[in-house]
């Protein structure tokens, strides 16, 4: 196999796999942190702007997460507290995927910021 036709099958193929692989680890767990962690996916899918690999990892972590705490009997408001929203974008914040709405909602802040002429956070004016 050629670096270049391995590279598109670890590219169109590994991330397929480790899906499918996440996927099945989901079906595995008790039916309310299946619930749970299909309605943090379906967000995340929907706000997260999630693409191929680089969100693999980011769903390894939250099905480790959900994995441990059925294990260990964790109540699902333990896990995602109060507000499930604030959850997901406090976790994905530690992720390269989230990085970019920070930045964005950061310009997004600073931008209405200078337009109301009010002064603008970490900068000199």
């Amino acid at each position: 196999m050629t670096m270049a036709f391995s590279k598109i099958v670890e590219t169109v193929i590994g991330p397929k796999k480790q899906w499918r692989q996440y996927k099945a680890r989901c079906k595995r767990l008790p039916e309310n942190y299946r619930i749970a962690i299909e309605a943090v996916e379906r967000y995340l899918m929907y706000e997260g702007g999630a693409d191929g690999k680089g969100i693999i990892p980011m769903f390894e972590d939250l099905i480790d997460l959900f994995e441990q705490s059925a294990a260990a009997g964790t109540p699902i408001r333990d896990i995602v507290g109060e507000d499930p929203v604030e959850f997901v974008d406090t976790f994905v914040r530690n992720y390269p995927i989230g990085q970019w709405r920070v930045r964005e909602r950061t310009r997004l802040v600073r931008g209405i910021q200078r337009a109301a002429g009010e002064t603008v956070e970490g900068e000199d004016r």
